[in-house]
């Protein structure tokens, strides 16, 4: 009966294992280094839970082109970031009609979801978190916005608030 043969662990320079990350693990290392950790979080919680491997020469290669397909989409979606970034940039502004008194104070306030919402209304795929507002809008006027898009590519845009169009006026 064949026995399962153990892959040698190489041991590094204080004793620990080593093992090269396949992942990004906070406060170790990331994706592609070689780490040397203690055995048994190594064997308990790296190992099992897909975050590293055990540094043979093939497992290197995989790692090395898993690499270079990340790095190619990372500067593909970095390519339509810029893009939109540009398409933004054209807009002169996005009008945001919402309920407001006489002297333009806002019953409500407009925030990160309607800016969200007014930019996708223009066909720019800008979600909610991208928005970068320091605070509520509570006031008719025109205000420019910061939009962090992703990969510190920033940009802004003009959102004019407007009060709501009364139409059943009798």
């Amino acid at each position: 009966m064949p026995t399962k043969q153990r892959q040698q662990v190489r041991k590094g320079k204080h004793g620990g294992m080593q093992l090269v990350l396949t992942e990004d693990v906070p406060h170790l290392g990331s994706q592609g280094d070689l780490v040397e950790v203690k055995a048994g979080y190594g064997r308990n919680y790296l190992l099992p839970n897909g975050l590293a491997t055990i540094p043979t020469a093939h497992n290197i290669r995989l790692l090395e082109l898993y690499k270079q397909r990340v790095f190619q989409a990372r500067e593909a979606k970095m390519a339509d970031l810029r893009a939109l970034a540009e398409q933004i940039a054209r807009v002169p502004h996005i009008t945001i009609e919402a309920n407001a008194n006489e002297e333009g104070h806002l019953y409500g306030s407009v925030g990160a979801p309607e800016v969200s919402k007014a930019l996708k209304g223009k066909n720019l795929k800008v979600e909610v978190e991208m928005v970068r507002l320091e605070g509520q809008i509570k006031e008719c006027a025109l205000y420019e916005v910061k939009l962090n898009l992703g990969y510190d590519i920033e940009t802004n845009v003009k959102v004019m608030v407007v009060p709501l169009k009364q139409t059943d006026k009798k």
